[in-house]
């Protein structure tokens, strides 16, 4: 081969080079996305847990959305809380839009306690696995397997099981009502409500669905259905469906009622002081001034 023809080769593949770098230029001016600058500077205030509370894949994708929309309404950081939303409000000129504050409850008391063990599962660590396989070792179809899918789905460590009961137990410090675990449990049994006043709640503690008697064979803390709670809430935040109570914590107003009303425990109450501290309390702020 002559040097001529090696020269003309190279030639002309440099000259394609050329022509293919000048269309690729031109096609990249025209076609180019111009971002908005502001979506790094919202993503560098949020806390870059991409745990996917806020309802998207990630905290960019969050920072695009609320660019974008130019408006906060709907749009919330909850691992970065009331800090983070007043910060990224700053810095795009929009009004901070706070929704009330929520945390991860469990909705299941049936430790080895109040629901004892029938039977001994060998298998998987896995709660997904495990309700695939069989209803539980307490029998009850609706309980925690207690294998820890919600501890490992948590990136902020707020969630464990303990020792004892073999149930999982919310950090009220440490949780920023995410959702990861609410997604990770099969069997629904957490759940993200308002934190209430004072940090204090009522809920029922069960998702069992069973007929009381059956429920309660399989755990003494199973709400049976029996509806008291209901008539004893005046303002209808409780409704009872298929043989299982629930309270509505945008209208409970905390009175505690439903909770004496329950006659197997399965509501909860937290936060609450004891009921005869409450009473003397009370009785001191209405007790009149001496002169």
């Amino acid at each position: 081969m002559s040097i001529s023809i090696i020269l003309l080769a190279a030639a002309v593949l440099g000259a394609i080079a050329i022509i293919a770098a000048v269309i690729l230029y031109f096609v990249s001016k025209a076609f180019r996305v111009i971002e908005d600058p502001r979506i790094d500077e919202v993503a560098d205030l949020l806390p870059a847990a991409n745990c996917g509370g806020c309802g998207f894949a990630g905290c960019r994708n969050f920072a695009e959305a609320i660019v974008k929309a130019g408006s906060m309404e709907g749009l919330n950081c909850p691992a970065g809380g009331e800090s983070v939303v007043n910060a990224v409000a700053a810095v795009l000129g929009l009004e901070a839009v706070l929704g009330e504050p929520q945390i991860a409850v469990v909705r299941c008391q049936g430790s080895c306690e109040f629901a004892p063990a029938k039977s001994h599962y060998e298998g998987a660590p896995s709660c997904s696995f495990a309700n695939s396989l069989f209803v539980g070792e307490s029998a009850c179809p609706n309980g925690c397997l207690g294998l820890g899918d919600c501890v490992r789905s948590c990136n902020f460590d707020a969630i464990y099981i303990d020792d004892m009961t073999k149930l999982p137990v919310i950090d009220n410090e440490k949780c920023v009502a995410c959702g990861a675990c609410v997604k990770a449990c099969p069997r629904m049994l957490v759940e993200l409500r308002n934190k209430g006043k004072k940090d204090r709640r009522i809920f029922v503690s069960c998702r069992n669905t069973e007929k009381g008697a059956a429920a309660k064979r399989n755990c003494s803390v199973a709400c049976i259905g029996c509806g008291k709670c209901l008539k004893a809430c005046a303002f209808e935040a409780i409704t009872l469906k298929n043989n299982l109570a629930y309270i509505d914590s945008d209208k409970c107003k905390l009175c505690r009622k439903c909770v004496a009303e329950c006659p197997t425990g399965a509501i909860v109450e937290c936060n609450f002081p004891p009921k005869k501290e409450q009473r003397a309390a009370e009785e001191i702020v209405n007790e009149p001034a001496n002169n």
